[in-house]
């Protein structure tokens, strides 16, 4: 698997499972665009990481929930690399991982819902219209939108977050079935509870143990553990995958 000479736009990637994927790709031999909102030196950092795994990267700075911010963000990448082959949907509104904190249902506004819609669904819309003229003018591209095991197996009620994530699948397999016919994939990745990132930091050690005994492989995910998938629907590997959400969780849920 080569991505020598593509260009790979990652959003959300100045850390955790975002980075992970930008490394990937560019130890593959991409060229990442690594999109990032406020924090600029870290953007930098996995930039300098991507340099030295064998690719090259350059940061860009953009929030992709506004669609003008998106679109400025997508132009970008095209006029500095000269194209684009490859999206990676991994932006999302913040959430943390924390079963004991979390809001239950009564308590849980219609604001939180759509803020979580607008984080994933959103941003998703903003990036996949902005890219898709580039798409279309080489009648090829991967699109690939992180989403979440909890949309097949909600073992914490994250009620406004694994609601937008199931919207998120929705999206996306309406939209590889109106681009399928114009060579544009869109396929979806499912992990589980990643750890560590800053979602899953205050995330209880005991509730981690009790999720990797429910594990068949016995352990959680690593950022990195996500990243590979990422790359395989990307590639021509997988040219005749769309519309498919694999689950990236270790044989918790089994479909």
């Amino acid at each position: 698997m080569n991505f020598a000479g593509k260009v790979v736009l990652v959003t959300g990637a100045s850390r955790g499972i975002g980075a992970a994927i930008a490394r990937a790709f560019a130890a593959q031999q991409a060229l990442v665009a690594v999109n990032y909102l406020r924090n600029a030196a870290a953007a930098e950092a996995v930039v300098q990481q991507c340099r030295q795994a064998g690719g090259d990267a350059f940061a860009l700075q953009a929030d992709v929930t506004v669609a003008a911010e998106a679109k400025r963000l997508v132009d970008q990448v095209a006029e500095e690399a000269g194209r684009i082959d490859v999206l990676v949907n991994n932006a999302f509104r913040a959430q943390a991982f924390d079963p004991e904190q979390r809001p239950a249902f009564e308590e849980l506004s219609w604001s939180e819902y759509q803020a979580q819609f607008e984080g994933s669904v959103g941003a998703a819309f903003a990036t996949c219209q902005a890219v898709l003229p580039h798409f279309r003018r080489r009648s090829e591209g991967s699109i690939v939108n992180i989403v979440s095991n909890l949309v097949e197996h909600p073992v914490v009620p994250y009620h406004a977050y694994g609601t937008a994530k199931s919207a998120l699948v929705g999206f996306s397999r309406n939209l590889a079935s109106e681009l399928g016919p114009l060579g544009v994939r869109v396929n979806c990745v499912a992990p589980g509870l990643v750890y560590p990132t800053e979602s899953s930091a205050g995330t209880r050690a005991q509730f981690r143990d009790t999720l990797i005994a429910a594990t068949p492989m016995r352990r959680l995910a690593r950022p990195q553990d996500v990243a590979g998938p990422v790359l395989f629907l990307a590639s021509a590997w997988s040219g005749f995958v769309t519309g498919q959400v694999l689950l990236v969780d270790g044989g918790m849920v089994m479909r």
